[in-house]
């Protein structure tokens, strides 16, 4: 099965909302604060560039009305073109001024996530990882990356489940490749939640971790080439309806 991803950052954003459905200019009105609103467009125009390019739609900005992305009862991201559901499963992250969005076919739940390398405390390593997640931390900033990757891969799997963090993170527990063997730079994963197993990938871009999970086997993640001034060129066949 194939996943695909595209990454975004606020300048690939129009400065105008015009590319907005009537939903989601609601919902954009009810945010009070400016980083919220400015974090949750920068996550729309992501999914929509990726959902357009997937379903091989226009992706002008009046084109991308017919294209929303509006909340499920659960709070899971759910796509509608010209307000029916499209076939397709998508999941969202934003970090630092970037945008992360993964997609794949309906049937396949899907969970992605940006998180920062970063400095945490023993405490919060103690109070949101379990005893396996723990031993499989080293020190120094192997530790930090490590830190970093483990929590992405939580996010990322109650994401999937359509969860969030209402879960305790406990009741999840991820484990990863060290090191990016693949020659497209991501290490494979996996994460635990009761019977279920969920499958994934993961890759570091400076002091980034992004992971991505399935509950399908899925191969390496296929960047979409959305233009962008990320330079965003990778090309490929997209098959939703193939396994």
């Amino acid at each position: 099965m194939n996943v695909y991803w595209v990454e975004q950052v606020e300048a690939d954003v129009p400065a105008g909302n015009s590319w907005m459905g009537p939903r989601e200019m609601v919902r954009f009105g009810s945010f009070r604060f400016a980083k919220r609103r400015a974090d949750w467009r920068l996550g729309r125009w992501t999914a929509k560039q990726a959902v357009a390019f997937c379903l091989n739609l226009p992706s002008d900005a009046e084109a991308l009305i017919a294209i929303e992305i509006c909340p499920a009862a659960s709070g899971a991201p759910e796509v509608f073109v010209n307000q029916g559901h499209a076939p397709v499963a998508i999941s969202l992250s934003h970090r630092e001024g970037r945008a992360m969005c993964a997609i794949a076919r309906s049937d396949v739940r899907i969970g992605c996530d940006l998180e920062a390398i970063e400095t945490h405390s023993d405490a919060f390593v103690a109070d949101y990882f379990t005893a396996e997640e723990q031993h499989l931390l080293g020190n120094g900033a192997d530790r930090l990356r490590g830190i970093a990757l483990l929590w992405s891969a939580k996010e990322s799997a109650l994401k999937a489940l359509h969860e969030g963090l209402r879960l305790d993170t406990r009741t999840v527990s991820a484990s990863f490749e060290s090191e990016c063997p693949n020659t497209q730079g991501w290490g494979q994963l996996h994460v635990r939640y009761g019977g279920q197993v969920f499958g994934g990938w993961w890759q570091q871009g400076g002091n980034l971790v992004q992971t991505i999970v399935t509950d399908a086997p899925c191969k390496v993640p296929i960047r979409l080439p959305v233009t962008s001034v990320l330079g965003l060129g990778f090309s490929s066949e997209l098959a939703f309806s193939a396994p």
